[in-house]
């Protein structure tokens, strides 16, 4: 059964970085893509940054582009999400998912794909405030 497990969140001032950490177990995640998702208080899920493993393709939401950066340690099998310049908006708490990359562009897209990612984790709490 496959595992993500998400840690590094924080409360962090208004232009402050964090990164974030995502360890994958029991499954290949060669085969697989893994994608960060966040959830502010009182809104619905956004797709925040995801890479397909094997060949690194990314995907990156319009807030994300030019602040955060995906990546990723084969030998850990963990992949990174560095946050720059935060913003009192990128409060939330932050998910990992994995599955196929097709899946995970079209649900960080359009919110669902033809079927669900295969894996979650648990969430980590990021918090911007002064």
């Amino acid at each position: 059964q496959g595992l993500l497990v998400e840690s590094g969140g924080g409360l962090v001032q208004p232009g402050g970085s964090l990164r974030l950490s995502c360890t994958a177990s029991g499954f290949d995640w060669d085969l697989y893509a893994i994608g960060w998702f966040r959830q502010a208080p009182g809104k619905g899920r956004e797709g925040v940054s995801g890479m397909k493993i094997n060949d690194g393709s990314l995907y990156y939401s319009t807030s994300a582009k030019g602040r955060f950066t995906i990546s990723k340690d084969k030998v850990k099998t963990t992949v990174y999400l560095q946050m720059n310049n935060l913003t009192h908006e990128d409060t939330g708490v932050y998910y990992c998912a994995a599955g196929g990359w097709g899946v995970m562009e079209a649900t960080m897209i359009m919110g669902r794909a033809v079927r669900p990612l295969e894996y979650w984790g648990e969430g980590t709490q990021v918090t911007v405030s002064s």
